[in-house]
């Protein structure tokens, strides 16, 4: 997307929280003119100080003259949107979403918009709210889209366009296979990584649990950290593509009770070599990432 310094692209962000924020900032840097709007006039002060957006606003009309509409909203929102925001949309502009469910908004979506590209960049941290926008957060990581035959080509090349001036890695799915696989890497380790902190905090013991917080390192923080993340975004996650959730956690349950079989055999070996594929399946799984 060639930027000109002198007539900028106008970039409208639904939503200034950690992924609208951060693309806010990157956008910005990029030579971009950004429009923020929030639903709130304390966030669009708190948006104001950390710089979000050229123009903040709590109006809708703030979007009027964008070219290009990004909804950094919560899945909730992306399914019921306003009238008011339905409206205020260009209807030559081209929007996308950055929602980590794809199959039910586009759904949605390709009925309210020519222009809509349903699209998920994988990339966040455990931050949410105004003050979690971050530089460079998209740089690297993968940006995937999943269009249908309703999809304009048009639009489609102007998200991807955007998506490697952020510098990040492109890629296009059918959304059920998209949200199968999210399914997988993304929502059920934020459910595996809730089950264990809760098993932490339900041990009865209390000289067992305060020696095990402390001991506790840098490898139980890691393991967890999805799971200490947003509990609105987790919930939405398993209320949005619960069967894909399901599909996974029931392939989940069923590799955990094979390895609890094998420490009831005492099958030590089986257990080495279980382990032995899954060093070898990580390192394939950090070999295909991009650097």
């Amino acid at each position: 997307m060639e930027q000109k310094q002198s007539s900028p692209h106008c970039i409208g962000i639904v939503g200034l929280g950690l992924i609208g924020g951060s693309l806010g900032l990157d956008l910005q840097s990029l030579g971009f003119q950004v429009h923020g709007l929030v639903h709130r006039s304390i966030t669009a002060e708190k948006a104001k100080k950390r710089q979000l957006a050229q123009v903040i606003s709590t109006d809708f009309q703030t979007l009027s003259k964008c070219d290009l509409v990004i909804l950094a909203l919560p899945i909730g929102e992306l399914l019921n949107p306003s009238k008011d925001l339905i409206n205020a949309l260009p209807k030559s502009a081209v929007i996308t979403d950055v929602g980590s469910v794809k199959a039910p908004v586009l759904k949605v979506w390709r009925k309210l918009h020519q222009n809509f590209v349903p699209s998920h960049p994988m990339a966040g941290t455990t931050d949410s709210g105004v003050e979690a926008g971050r530089i460079e957060l998209f740089k690297n990581r993968p940006w995937i889209a999943t269009p249908d035959k309703s999809t304009s080509p048009m639009a489609l090349a102007k998200v991807k366009e955007l998506a490697l001036a952020l510098g990040s890695q492109w890629t296009t799915a059918d959304a059920e296979v998209h949200d199968q696989a999210v399914a997988l890497v993304s929502h059920l380790p934020v459910l595996v990584s809730a089950v264990l902190l809760k098993t932490l905090e339900t041990e009865n013991n209390s000289s067992i649990l305060s020696l095990a917080k402390a001991l506790a390192s840098s490898g139980f923080a890691d393991t967890t950290r999805v799971g200490g993340g947003n509990p609105s975004l987790g919930t939405a996650m398993m209320e949005n593509n619960s069967s894909a959730v399901l599909r996974a956690l029931t392939s989940y349950k069923s590799n955990l009770k094979e390895l609890e079989q094998h420490i009831l055999n005492k099958s030590w070996k089986i257990i080495q070599a279980e382990l032995e594929g899954t060093q070898t399946a990580r390192q394939d799984l950090l070999n295909n990432k991009p650097t």
